[in-house]
């Protein structure tokens, strides 16, 4: 063979090769295309569909055919069991019917879960609770921690309790004393702040419970206690000789008390603000439980739109439109819920302060329903 035909046959040989390599090539399964939702592309959970499809806390509070709102449960004229009745009595209790009636047009439909100080916390961060309606301080802190706060129900002070004998009519008068406190709550570090401000030496005894911080101060083991002075007021009526123990005239702090929601649910959160606001407006226009019915033809805008009787502002916020009026009928606007627990004709007295209407000098005051 001469090399011109030896090179012809390399290169026929060559070419066959590259043509058999090719056949093998086409013959093997193509490689599946790039999937459609790949890292970059997926949607995030987050955003793959509003809160109320991935299941709202209203949606899951409807289907459970009540709400859970954690009380304090240990504190008369605000959340108390009635062990005559079985049934909790007081200021938030009320607000957690009046959640239970705005939703379901039924006060009833609520399971109260008593708390203490250090509990309210998890249970709320935790989702344990629906809402926590515990004579609660507003504060950064908390807001950005534990959940959001609705409406101030209740505008407080810290104040102190001693004991009769002790003589004592200021904090100065406090030198050197034990104090009884309950630890975990805004009281606790206020004491501390106040005291220090002063320049007064004194000694904690703190306790977690609630009934253990009266009981120890009752039985004397320490020369004063000190709390929200609505709670100083409310457990004073309960001790065996109310008379022997004075509060003093003395605010330590600002303590604005109202509902808390979970953080993440912007509808819930909503929906608790505006059942607060229904009920400071309905005082304000004067309607209450007892005339609500001569208010149903009224042809003022305002008292329309707040009954449902016209527009849809209820079902924005998914309940039905007439849910204030379900509110008052079975709890009450403001001021009834207030004189019903803490006002003239109950064993605390107390007056309304800064928690009179804004019409009238207070703190109160709703956004429009509009």
């Amino acid at each position: 063979m001469d090399r011109r035909l030896l090179a012809m046959t390399f290169t026929l040989f060559v070419v066959l090769g590259l043509l058999l390599s090719a056949c093998q090539m086409a013959a093997q399964p193509a490689p599946a295309p790039a999937a459609e939702t790949s890292a970059e592309e997926a949607p995030k959970p987050a955003e793959a569909a509003p809160a109320a499809q991935q299941g709202s806390r209203l949606e899951t509070v409807k289907a459970r055919g009540k709400v859970i709102c954690g009380v304090n449960g240990g504190l008369p004229g605000f959340s108390y069991l009635d062990e005559t009745t079985g049934n909790f009595t007081g200021f938030d209790a009320d607000y957690c019917r009046a959640v239970a009636a705005a939703i379901f047009d039924d006060p009833n439909a609520v399971e109260f879960r008593p708390l203490s100080a250090k509990e309210r916390s998890t249970a709320l961060q935790t989702g344990e609770i629906d809402v926590l309606i515990r004579n609660t301080t507003w504060t950064i802190s908390r807001d950005a921690s534990w959940g959001n706060f609705a409406p101030t129900t209740f505008y407080d002070g810290q104040g102190m309790m001693v004991h009769k004998e002790l003589g004592a009519t200021k904090l100065e008068d406090l030198a050197g004393a034990s104090i009884c406190v309950q630890t975990g709550t805004t009281t606790e570090l206020n004491l501390t702040d106040q005291m220090r401000a002063r320049g007064i030496e004194f000694t904690p005894v703190v306790f977690e419970e609630i009934d253990a911080t009266y009981a120890a101060y009752e039985e004397g083991r320490c020369d004063a206690v000190t709390s929200d002075r609505s709670q100083l007021a409310a457990r004073r009526t309960v001790f065996a000789n109310p008379a022997d123990h004075i509060i003093l005239d003395v605010v330590m702090s600002k303590e604005p008390l109202g509902p808390v929601v979970p953080h993440g649910d912007d509808q819930w959160f909503d929906v608790i603000k505006w059942i607060v606001f229904g009920t400071i407006q309905a005082e304000e226009l004067g309607i209450n439980s007892q005339n609500i019915d001569s208010f149903m033809d009224s042809k003022d805008p305002v008292t329309r739109r707040l009954l449902g009787l016209e527009g849809n502002l209820g079902e924005q916020l998914g309940l039905s439109n007439d849910f204030v009026v379900r509110i008052i009928r079975h709890v009450g606007n403001y001021g009834e819920i207030f004189d019903r627990n803490l006002g003239p004709g109950t064993p605390f007295n107390m007056d309304r302060g800064p928690n009179k209407l804004w019409t009238d000098g207070g703190l109160l005051y709703s956004p429009p329903f509009r």
